[in-house]
């Protein structure tokens, strides 16, 4: 389990197919301190790592059907990713509660500059039935975008906006998004059990 705060946007220095999936290796801050086995979430994906390096990089498998959920498969050498290790539960819960469980994508439709903080708008496609489950955003409600909890503005049926201050900005791969780029989205899981227990509202 996550919380969507961001601890490092870390760079990768090799991505490998090897059949249908996608073996990343990244560098960051505190490889060295993860093991074998450790969950990191990966632009909002976890994944599991499995090599460490003595050159502070480490390694993780993707596979295909997580390529076809999120955007991991667009990653490249140079790509920038937001990083997040498992949530330690005697702390407090700065974001909202994140699985690492991507729902789908969404491409950003616009960008704008608004006293000081950047507005990206989103739109995605999810069908009727997964929205009536609970796959959707409200109004001052949290998503994970890209593996960053957020606080959702002018929500609509297939789309919704973010305000990223500067911090954020300059400290995850916001700083890399433009019109057209893909991000993953997790919708909030509260949000889906209660569109579960409560069909018929």
């Amino acid at each position: 389990m996550f919380s969507g705060i961001v601890e490092e946007a870390a760079r990768v220095v090799e991505a490998v197919r090897d059949g249908g999936n996608l073996r990343l290796r990244l560098k960051c801050s505190f490889a060295n301190e993860l093991k074998i086995d450790q969950s990191v979430a990966h632009n909002g994906v976890c994944l599991t790592v499995v090599e460490l390096a003595p050159d502070g990089t480490y390694a993780v498998t993707a596979i295909q059907e997580t390529l076809d959920r999120s955007n991991l498969g667009d990653l490249a050498e140079g790509s920038l990713v937001n990083l997040e290790r498992s949530m330690i539960m005697n702390g407090r819960l700065d974001g909202h509660i994140v699985q690492g469980h991507v729902d789908c994508t969404a491409l950003c439709t616009e960008i704008e500059e608004v006293d000081g903080s950047t507005y990206f708008k989103f739109e995605y496609d999810i069908p009727a039935e997964m929205a009536a489950k609970g796959y959707v955003t409200v109004e001052k409600g949290s998503v994970c975008v890209n593996g960053v909890s957020l606080t959702v503005c002018d929500s609509e049926p297939r789309s919704f906006r973010v305000a990223i201050i500067p911090y954020t900005f300059e400290h995850t791969n916001f700083c890399d998004i433009r019109v057209g780029s893909r991000v993953n989205l997790e919708f909030d899981i509260i949000g889906k059990y209660i569109a579960r227990l409560f069909p018929e509202r």
